[in-house]
Order: C-alpha cells, then sequence, then structure tokens
C-alpha cells in the first residue's frame, strides 16, 4: 500500500466517524457526559481529516495542476474544520480569561485560516471557480473575527459558551460541505454548483444566530431570581 493509498484510506475512515459523531452533541445535553466524549471524538476525527486532506489534497495540488482548484478546496476545508474544531476547545480552557490572549498556537491557528481564505477567495476569482470564491469568505470571516477575541478581553460573560458554539457550528458546516462535494455525482448533483454546495451554510449560520439569540435570552440576569447563571454553570463543558 502506497502512502496515497493509506493517507486516503485513514482520511476516508475519519471522515465517517466525523460525519457521524457531529450530530449527537448537538442534540445531548450541554456540558453532559455523552456531549463531552462524543465531541472529542469529532474533534479527533477532524484533526485526522486534515491531516491527511493536507497529504492527499496538497500532493494534488503539486503534482497536478489540472486539479489545483479541487485540491485547494479540499485544503481549505478541511483547514476550517480542524481550525475551528481546535477554537471550540481551546475555548473552554481559556473561559476564565478577563485580558487578551496570546498563545501562539491560537493565534496562529486563526491567522492561518484567515490567510487561506484570502488566498483561496483570490484563487477562485483568477480562475473562475465560483465555489471556491463563494465559500472563501467563511473562513475570513471565521479567522478575523477569531483573531480579535483572542486579542481583545471579553466583552462578553458567557464569551466561551459562544465562542464554542460557534466553532462547532462551523466546524459542522465545512464536514457537511464536504460530504456533500465528494458525493454529489451519487446524487444526481453535476459539477460543483453553487447554490448547492452553500446550503449547508446558509442552515447552519441561520440555526447559530437563532440558538444564539436563546441562550442569551437564558444568560440574561433576571430582576426576580435570586441568582444568575455564572461562568461556572456549564463546567463540565471544559472536561474538568
Amino acid at each position: 500500500m502506497t502512502l496515497f493509498s493509506l493517507a486516503r484510506s485513514i482520511h476516508i475512515a475519519a471522515g465517517v466517524v466525523g460525519f457521524i459523531s457531529l450530530w449527537l452533541p448537538l442534540v445531548a445535553r450541554k456540558g453532559g457526559t455523552l456531549h463531552r466524549r462524543v465531541g472529542w471524538v469529532y474533534v479527533g476525527a477532524m484533526g485526522v481529516v486534515a491531516a491527511s486532506a493536507l497529504v492527499l489534497s496538497g500532493s494534488r495540488f503539486v503534482l497536478e495542476p489540472a486539479a489545483r482548484s479541487t485540491a485547494l478546496f479540499f485544503i481549505y476545508l478541511s483547514a476550517q474544520s480542524a481550525a475551528a474544531s481546535s477554537l471550540g476547545v481551546r475555548v473552554l480552557r481559556a473561559r476564565h480569561r478577563t485580558g487578551a490572549h496570546r498563545s501562539l498556537l491560537d493565534l496562529a491557528m486563526a491567522g492561518l485560516l484567515l490567510g487561506l481564505g484570502l488566498f483561496t477567495a483570490g484563487w477562485g476569482v483568477v480562475m473562475h471557480v465560483p465555489l471556491l470564491w463563494g465559500f472563501a469568505p467563511v473562513g475570513i470571516y471565521t479567522g478575523a473575527t477569531t483573531l480579535h477575541y483572542w486579542l481583545n478581553p471579553p466583552k462578553e460573560r458567557m464569551h466561551w459558551w459562544f465562542q464554542h458554539m460557534g466553532a462547532m457550528v462551523t466546524s459542522g458546516i465545512g464536514t457537511l460541505t464536504a460530504v456533500l462535494v465528494v458525493n454529489a455525482r451519487h446524487l444526481g448533483i453535476s459539477g460543483m454548483q453553487l447554490a448547492v454546495f452553500l446550503a449547508p451554510t446558509v442552515v447552519g449560520v441561520t440555526g447559530l444566530r437563532i440558538w444564539k439569540r436563546y441562550y442569551r435570552q437564558k444568560f440574561s440576569p433576571r430582576p426576580t431570581a435570586t441568582s444568575t447563571p455564572s461562568d461556572a454553570v456549564p463546567p463540565a463543558l471544559s472536561g474538568e
């Protein structure tokens, strides 16, 4: 078995695990044992998917000029899912911070996603690939807002909760988009149709807005309450 074949097998296996484990944390009790354990399975799977995608698509980008746009799309998509998954975990560990967070790893991940998003958008415009310039803004926005989040003191008491939600939904968007692109031909979809492949983004962003509105109302102080939620309400999320 060649290195390429091995990487492909690992990539497919990790992708299947990631796709299956994506759904349970969304419906499980937040901070509960099921939420945390399956969430870690998903994060681990996304790390393997990103690493194997770099080998597979990176080699195609270098060795197959005709396939560079497709290879770049999967490199970008994997980086987005991995960076978002990393953010979803890292914000929990830094949830008690009161000032700027200058971890080299966290800033590098956000900067990499921002830079790769800009490169992907530029490549899509120059090479006339709508899927690239149409999907790139997700990574650009995520990378820029993540950098802003890390480099500035938190302005919201439950900031880490909302960042965790947003990061994991963004990672899920990348996972679902990759699955859709890979299996498009089996669904009778020809070509890389922008409108079809942007569907996970539209649904995910809309759902995230509704979700965040719900939790902001839930966490907002109530004058008649004897106590209000604190950052320690769902400590199980951090795995501590």
